[in-house]
């Protein structure tokens, strides 16, 4: 079947397309092949093609090293999908050929950048009613990143952010775009920061308030303002030294970073020793930040067929919207 993969990592040049990609079969009863319609390109793409991630990602994919042929090539990339269910597995129930959906593939696993992909069940969800495919397919990772971070890692939802003073760092990219509409669907009070070429975006899609970090000192400029109960980091590096004092203390006030080291640990250490640093990063953290009367976490993108029933509710109700024109250029069918 046609694809695009790469057969070793480095820049672009290492991609290349194939009429000859092998076709993913069911390996498993909860398993279901879907015909790709559209697919998306997101940065974790060209991270992954650079070889970022490859020791967690191998070890995922062959945990007992069973695999004689120890490589990971030819890989396809890409997570986002929309399409059409082509076969369910034995167990699958809730899905039937000919359902359209859309998913987010997990990077362990072939990507979406080819005719055919294979996906958990517990992966897929039923493709928002308003979307076309092509608009379905900007979505899913980006919008599954934020949900995990603000949801399953901060414990946000919709009956307990009401009121809520959240911080979104990094606020006009794919995550952020989408955290500012899901926390305004979920009634907070929003502070976005970003560069002033994307304020009338955030503006527009609800923020409250919207700093630009480049018109001065941002920690200054932060400081004058109430202090907040969540602060999501999508930029990480020096923000952390600074922004965990913007909250309110001993009052269950969380801070969430989408950056984290883990993966870079890995591949610089190895499995265990990558794993071991990890651990001690995030442990001494939390317990100086918990001292302190405030929350520090890392988050990352879960696949969950669940959140993206939830996240097409919000879609179809049109509460977030705006991400998927934004994106719409990234999508290819």
């Amino acid at each position: 079947m046609p694809s695009w993969v790469i057969d070793r990592y480095g820049s672009n040049e290492v991609l290349r397309f194939t009429r000859d990609m092998t076709f993913p079969i069911i390996h498993f009863p909860n398993e279901v092949i879907i015909r790709v319609h559209a697919a998306s390109l997101n940065p974790i793409d060209l991270s992954m093609r650079s070889g970022y991630g490859a020791t967690a990602l191998n070890m995922k994919r062959d945990p007992l090293k069973l695999k004689t042929d120890e490589t990971e090539f030819p890989l396809t990339l890409g997570r986002d999908v929309s399409g059409v269910i082509m076969e369910c597995g034995l167990a699958v129930s809730y899905f039937k050929p000919g359902d359209e959906v859309w998913a987010a593939i997990p990077p362990w696993k072939q990507g979406t950048l080819s005719e055919f992909v294979v996906a958990s069940g517990n992966e897929v969800s039923f493709k928002p009613k308003c979307l076309s495919h092509t608009e379905a397919a900007a979505l899913p990772y980006v919008g599954l990143t934020a949900w995990s971070a603000v949801n399953q890692v901060g414990g946000l939802n919709q009956s307990n952010c009401r009121g809520k003073r959240v911080l979104i760092l990094g606020a006009s990219g794919g995550v952020g775009t989408f955290a500012v509409q899901l926390m305004k669907a979920w009634d907070a009070h929003v502070t976005a920061v970003c560069s002033h070429d994307a304020n009338t975006l955030v503006k527009r899609l609800g923020a409250d308030d919207v700093i630009d970090y480049k018109s001065g000192n941002l920690e200054e400029q932060l400081k004058t303002l109430p202090l907040f109960d969540f602060i999501l980091d999508n930029v990480g590096g020096s923000t952390e030294k600074w922004a965990l004092d913007l909250l309110k203390k001993w009052s269950g006030a969380t801070y969430v970073t989408l950056v984290t080291p883990f993966l870079i640990n890995m591949d610089k250490l190895g499995v265990a020793d990558g794993m071991l640093q990890t651990g001690v990063t995030v442990g001494s953290k939390t317990l100086k930040h918990l001292l302190k009367g405030v929350h520090y976490r890392w988050a990352f993108f879960m696949p969950s067929g669940p959140s993206l029933d939830e996240i097409a509710e919000l879609v179809d109700s049109g509460k977030v919207y705006e991400l998927v024109t934004k994106y719409i250029v990234g999508a290819s069918s």
